[in-house]
């Protein structure tokens, strides 16, 4: 790479750009962490809040073990080996365990992609994907106390222990992934998820979005609250969360307790990944970072919705985001049909969608600033989320040089899908 220049990914590619007067907003990682089995295997030899794995299973147990789908990269390949050998060393047979990929509201994954999550276990351990549509796969557990109906995929009941595997990090209303999103909604009923997210609303005689529920907070935050509330009533035997690196390195390990270890994950996320501004910028410039977490448009908008917090009122957004899946669920760009936010807001009340609020949210930020998007996505899908379409980082950035004030602030983030810009107090 040229001096003055940095590498911003695109799907499975880099492309290079001039960042002179431009400041890039990057982690503060430190220095290279140990190597991954050591960070994987000290986490599993001192669990927060449980005993060691090898002390809860017993020799004739069916264990199963639930980890994220394609679109959460998690290191799953690294660290279900290593769950998996010490529980053949406990007495836990390959045929007694069953790892279950925590879908939500995903498509299936296929073979290929199965492969790529459990590594050298493919072919070893039974694998199945998750299926909220499927009522025969799905049991009723019971009723949290905001009244929720919980239904679960039959295979967490069915197990006499029950491992959540996944990665921590920010997440734009429910404040944190991983710890109990591996859960719910990762193995829930349809109309479970949709519940338990729905309180991403205020009550309806005060409208609106609640503001709690918002990337980095969990204390007070309802949708939090309502997914760790289903998610105990599975009462999960371990958790383990990986903390990576915007390579998609392994920073930290945690295990144990299914709050305890996701909080200490959290914890690390705010240090490494909240990056404070002195000031907002007129224009930035945002990757997700790469594959997958642009693999499709309602993945990319979490690196949209970091992003427009760098910026100032009506300030400019490029985002780099592929999208070789498209929008990720084939009823999103249906939303877009409402152009009003109070339309929108009751139209979701009437009828509330997961795909519906990421929508919601889009078109918020579309109204609120200059969004332009480099993808895949046709010229006509992208205008319809209310955005400009550029073919490429040199039209948008034309595009972008129009609507600038003299002499604008210029931010890069090229790992829009992990940082959360915030101004100083």
């Amino acid at each position: 790479m040229r001096r003055n220049h940095i590498s911003l990914k695109y799907a499975q590619q880099c492309l290079e750009l001039s960042c002179n007067g431009a400041r890039v907003l990057r982690p503060e990682l430190g220095p290279p962490p140990e190597a991954s089995e050591t960070l994987i295997d000290r986490a599993l030899d001192a669990p927060l809040g449980t005993p060691a794995l090898e002390q809860i299973v017993r020799p004739g147990e069916k264990v199963l073990i639930v980890t994220s789908d394609i679109t959460r990269y998690t290191a799953s390949e690294l660290y279900l080996p290593r769950i998996v050998q010490r529980l053949s060393r406990a007495g836990i047979r390959d045929e007694d365990m069953e790892i279950l990929i925590a879908l939500g509201i995903h498509r299936k994954q296929s073979d290929q992609e199965h492969q790529r999550i459990l590594g050298p276990l493919y072919g070893r351990i039974r694998v199945t994907d998750h299926d909220c549509d499927d009522p025969k796969e799905l049991r009723h557990l019971g009723t949290t106390p905001a009244g929720i109906d919980v239904l679960i995929n039959r295979r967490a009941l069915e197990a006499d222990r029950l491992i959540v595997t996944g990665t921590a990090g920010f997440h734009y209303f429910a404040g944190f992934g991983g710890g109990r999103k591996g859960l719910i909604p990762g193995i829930a009923g349809r109309q479970t998820c949709m519940d338990t997210h729905f309180s991403v609303f205020n009550p309806p005689e005060q409208g609106g979005k609640h503001p709690l529920a918002t990337a980095g907070v969990l204390e007070g935050n309802p949708v939090h609250e309502n997914l760790l509330a289903a998610a105990r009533m599975l009462q999960p035997d371990f958790l383990l969360n990986t903390v990576l690196s915007p390579s998609k390195g392994i920073l930290g390990v945690y295990c144990g307790e299914l709050e305890a270890a996701h909080l200490a994950a959290c914890d690390q996320i705010r240090t490494l990944y909240a990056a404070p501004l002195e000031a907002p910028a007129d224009l930035a410039l945002v990757s997700c970072g790469g594959h997958p977490k642009d693999i499709n448009f309602i993945q990319a908008h979490k690196a949209l919705d970091y992003g427009v917090r760098a910026l100032k009122p009506g300030g400019t957004l490029i985002l780099l985001a592929a999208c070789p899946d498209g929008f990720g669920n084939a009823t999103f760009i249906d939303w877009f049909r409402h152009r009003d936010l109070e339309t929108f807001e009751a139209a979701l009340r009437q009828d509330y969608e997961i795909n519906g609020q990421t929508a919601y949210a889009t078109l918020d930020k579309a109204l609120r600033f200059d969004l332009i998007l480099i993808s895949e996505l046709s010229r006509q899908q992208t205008e319809a989320m209310g955005m400009r379409k550029a073919l490429d980082l040199k039209e948008a950035l034309a595009m972008a040089d129009d609507r600038l004030p003299q002499n604008p602030v210029r931010l890069i983030i090229p790992d829009g899908g992990s940082v959360l810009p915030g101004l100083k107090n």
